[in-house]
């Protein structure tokens, strides 16, 4: 990777599903067109709920990007000149992401990337995790409630109306068919050891 001369940074933007993730990534992206800056989108290809070539929210904003394997397919996009990359979806992305990332910030290069904290069991994300550890900045949402009306930090999947077991894999993607937001107090796992 070649050396760049601004100064390159981490920037994870975490909380539960429903708080607005893809969207502040998005946001702080479209503002990067006023100041001429370079920038590059990434997201997991398994995560295809609203489209195959956009970053999209649940809001429906959208940015084009492009849909990546693992982590090191980032690197074939990278190239002098760019200025930012923008990763959503992160926790879905291998471990190799964690040095891919600080690799870039060390070489200038701005690194935005926007995730899951926790799984359904209220655990970090390996990648969310490490990410958080390194990051720079750190933005922190939550959402409402749905049966509370308070923060909501977790997310809590829903299997057939009712809360998933604690051996339901880990990696679903889905919306608000599989998906609630909750608060610590009204998170639910069924038959946790």
């Amino acid at each position: 990777m070649e050396y760049y001369k601004d100064p390159g940074w981490i920037e994870i933007i975490t909380g539960p599903m429903f708080a607005g993730k893809s969207e502040e990534l998005i946001r702080r992206l479209r503002r990067l067109d006023y100041a001429h800056k370079k920038y590059l989108v990434f997201k997991p290809d398994i995560d295809n709920r609203y489209s195959e070539v956009d970053v999209e929210s649940h809001l429906h904003n959208k940015i084009k990007c492009i849909p990546i394997k693992d982590s090191s397919s980032i690197r074939q996009y990278l190239a002098p000149g760019v200025d930012v990359v923008g990763i959503d979806e992160v926790q879905f992305l291998d471990e190799g992401v964690i040095a891919l990332c600080d690799e870039m910030a060390d070489h200038g290069i701005r690194v935005i990337v926007a995730g899951l904290e926790t799984d359904l069991r209220g655990e970090p994300f390996p990648v969310s995790a490490a990410l958080l550890a390194k990051a720079e900045f750190v933005t922190k949402l939550t959402a409402v409630c749905v049966r509370c009306g308070a923060p909501a930090t977790m997310t809590q999947r829903i299997v057939n109306g009712v809360p998933a077991s604690y051996d339901d894999p880990v990696v679903k993607v889905g919306a608000s068919e599989a998906y609630e937001p909750r608060c610590r107090h009204c998170h639910e796992i069924k038959n946790k050891h």
